[in-house]
């Protein structure tokens, strides 16, 4: 009876809590026959004489306790209760306090495992150098970069390093600098919350890193505790999960990265604070359609991949969720504007941080003194080193050099830099894989040649194709047998890198843009000199009987790089015609074929490419032209000018046009920002003043009344104003008849967010109706920034 009473008590707490149907549902499943004869009319049971005695207790509770003792005894009952009360508890708890108590148990379970995860996985710099046993802690060598809120919307088409050299001029007061832990919050003053940040920048320039770094952070419980959940979904993990073309809702995604989460049902509602990173915008293979995809707002409900980031993105799935996107420039506009609510810039390192980074990564101060001495002694290598990937490249080749015993000369050229780099990383190969120390050159790089090679055929493919990430089939493609991908990473750690997925499937890429051109140029020189083949040239692909001239490759090479119309070429062109020096040749003894000086072949190329120096229209490959003279060191031109500039008779002057463009690139390399530029200044036709306009892109002021400025000239004038780095912020074009055509292409550029020009002088300008119409429109765009109007 004592039993009867507790079962009894049970059900009527149950009866209380609205539970009793439940156990009822259950009951049917376990012991059918208990309920049987149970009636349909719950009245019925009113009048079942147990109640009218008993008179207190509920009538169906009551019925249930008495037909399970009658079908199934005492111990039965008791048994088939405590198997059902466990089975409620873990799956169907319907009081709401007790579902919150769970869930809140669940979700700090799954956030201490997500916590523990991330930061095994994120707290090493270089993931593939953890496996061999050197570990370099995030948090050791970490140097904060320049990060600027307020980047532009739009796309710059110039090649990355080119951008690198005009940006690291502009780190100006007005920019508002922000660190990667503050990437959320508003700025002072601004009203609406920050759901979707778009960081953009270069290769190499500590985005990921950055990410790397406000993920561990977290982890460690120092910075944005108030977030539940961080998940990265990098773009190249996610290609893999589209390639299988399966569909499954976003929840299911993210179980399938993260198991952690497997208790956790929804993160819908405002009680959840979600962090989504997406790492690597430009490598995305996705169709990301925004327009077409239709509408997805159930995280438990089935779609395509792309259809559950597009709808994650406009804020349809999980609209309280926050989002980081991360992107190089040049791909940054496949997310709709109006998706993106803050746009960052990640500009790397500024000069202090440079340093600081050397002496973090350098534990011997005087050593790193010498290495911070010597790239400040290189223009050239002084401005790379804002890119982060670049300063530990030149810390691993430089801190080895000084470690060598005996005179050894100091690379100043990035094709020096990057051929060190390359013979230093297979001699650690060879001390880690055969226990050997090979100082001859030659020696050293004949054991790796075909791997080399390989690499290089593969950087040279997926340059034209401008993909930085690689797959299995692409591999495949360049005779890489995947199987052995893991020896080509082993051989080369630190340029080839074989990673797993977040699903544990491989990927591969280089660490950096560079390292593929330079590889890509490396692998086209050999084809040259070993095989007498011209690759960039389709018919030339198999070897021919008559020589292929050193010189004939390059102007091939120089023809190319002038036609690209973004520069994707301009640094690949500056290796390949660095790899043409002896000296060069010397240290890649064991993959060239020496075959004695090629001082002929290249005394051809340098005249070829002041040839067309003379004819380019472009600033931008002009200025590259200029920097591939210098790798083949022929400072003819630039030493011409600056002998002018010495002496004080550079106005006086009659300047060809080849000189006006030699002075643009001296002007535009000068450490510091032109107060003012006046164009009349110079004596030349017009063609040559055309040259000289570039410089608009590191002045303040830009005086140019009075100079027959064309069509073209104006082109240029815009180009400057839509620069993002450019520091112009009053303009002179009085007295210049541009007419609405050229009205027209100013307009363009001031209507872009990047332009910040203040003042504007067109006073003479014979402006017809259609101008001074497209000029109001210009000036009504709210991305104009012009104050005074002349």
């Amino acid at each position: 009876m004592c039993l009867f009473q507790s079962l009894l008590r049970t059900l009527m707490k149950l009866k209380t809590t609205g539970k009793l149907k439940l156990f009822q549902s259950h009951l049917s499943q376990v012991c059918p026959e208990c309920l049987h004869s149970l009636p349909e009319d719950p009245s019925v049971l009113d009048m079942h004489p147990e109640c009218t005695e008993r008179g207190q207790e509920d009538p169906e509770a009551l019925y249930i306790v008495e037909k399970m003792l009658e079908t199934c005894g005492i111990e039965g009952s008791l048994k088939i209760t405590l198997h059902i009360l466990r089975n409620m508890k873990k799956k169907d708890v319907t009081d709401p306090l007790e579902r919150d108590e769970q869930h809140n148990e669940f979700k700090e379970r799954a956030q201490q495992a997500l916590k523990t995860h991330l930061k095994k996985r994120f707290e090493c710099i270089f993931e593939v150098l953890a496996k061999q046993g050197h570990q370099t802690l995030l948090n050791e060598i970490y140097t904060e970069l320049y990060i600027t809120e307020g980047g532009s919307r739009g796309v710059n088409d110039e090649h990355e390093i080119r951008q690198i050299e005009i940006a690291w001029k502009k780190q100006t007061t007005h920019e508002t600098a922000i660190i990667c832990n503050d990437i959320f919050k508003p700025s002072p003053g601004q009203e609406k919350p920050i759901r979707t940040v778009l960081t953009k920048g270069i290769a190499g320039i500590g985005k990921t890193v950055s990410v790397q770094k406000f993920i561990l952070d977290w982890a460690d419980g120092k910075a944005n505790q108030d977030i539940d959940f961080i998940f990265t979904l990098p773009f190249r993990d996610l290609n893999l999960k589209k390639k299988k073309e399966r569909e499954f809702s976003l929840m299911e995604l993210l179980q399938q990265y993260y198991p952690q989460l497997k208790e956790i049902k929804s993160f819908e509602g405002d009680e959840v604070k979600v962090v989504f990173i997406f790492d690597g915008l430009d490598e995305c293979r996705l169709p990301l359609d925004f327009q077409s995809n239709e509408i997805c707002c159930d995280i438990t409900e089935s779609s395509s991949l792309d259809v559950l980031l597009t709808n994650l993105i406009k804020g349809n799935l999980l609209p309280s969720a926050l989002l980081w996107i991360t992107s190089r420039p040049a791909a940054a506009n496949q997310i709709p504007p109006e998706c993106v609510h803050q746009v960052t810039e990640v500009r790397g390192f500024n000069d202090p941080q440079k340093e600081e980074y050397f002496r973090k990564r350098i534990i011997d101060r005087n050593k790193a003194s010498k290495i911070i001495s010597h790239i400040k002694s290189s223009r050239s290598l002084y401005i790379m080193c804002h890119i982060p990937v670049f300063c530990w490249i030149s810390a691993t080749v430089l801190e080895t050099m000084l470690g060598k015993v005996g005179n050894r000369k100091m690379p100043k050229t990035l094709t020096e830099m990057y051929t060190h780099f390359l013979l230093i990383q297979t001699n650690v190969k060879n001390e880690k894989y055969h226990g050997t120390n090979e100082t001859t050159p030659k020696k050293m790089s004949a054991s790796n040649t075909e791997i080399i090679l390989k690499l290089g055929q593969l950087a040279l493919l997926q340059l034209e194709r401008g993909n930085l990430i690689f797959y299995e089939e692409d591999l495949r493609e360049s005779g890489i047998d995947v199987s052995e991908a893991s020896v080509y990473s082993g051989v080369c750690t630190e340029i080839f890198k074989e990673e797993c997925g977040l699903d544990q499937e491989k990927v591969y890429c280089f660490v950096h843009l560079s390292i593929q051109e330079y590889l890509a140029a490396l692998f086209v020189f050999h084809s040259c000199v070993n095989e007498n083949r011209n690759v960039l040239r389709a018919e030339e692909s198999k070897p021919r009987s008559d020589r292929v001239q050193l010189s004939e490759l390059h102007r091939t090479a120089v023809d190319q790089a002038l036609e690209s119309k973004n520069g994707h070429l301009d640094l690949f062109l500056r290796f390949l015609l660095g790899l043409s020096l002896d000296s060069i040749q010397t240290l890649l003894g064991g993959i060239l074929t020496q075959t004695g000086s090629r001082s002929e072949s290249i005394e051809k190329t340098v005249l070829y490419i002041k040839e067309r120096i003379k004819k380019e229209s472009s600033a931008e490959r002009t200025i590259n032209l200029f920097h591939c003279l210098n790798e083949l060191n022929d400072n003819s031109l630039v030493e011409e000018i600056k002998k002018f500039q010495r002496s004080g008779i550079l106005s006086n002057e009659k300047l060809e046009p080849h000189q006006c463009s030699a002075l643009a690139f001296v002007l535009l390399m000068s450490e510091k920002i032109l107060d003012e530029f006046d164009l009349k200044t110079y004596k030349t036709s017009a063609a040559g003043h055309q040259r000289l306009l570039p410089v608009l892109g590191n002045c303040r002021k830009a005086i140019l009344n009075s100079c027959d400025l064309t069509e073209k000239s104006c082109e240029i004038v815009a180009s400057a104003l839509q620069s993002s780095n450019s520091p112009l912020r009053d303009l002179d074009l009085s007295y210049n008849n541009l007419g609405d055509s050229g009205v027209e292409l100013l307009c363009a550029g001031l209507m872009s967010p990047n332009c910040k020009l203040q003042r504007l002088d067109l006073s003479h300008n014979n402006l017809g109706d259609s101008g001074v119409k497209l000029l109001c429109a210009a000036l009504m765009s709210p991305n104009c920034k012009l104050q005074t109007l002349g």
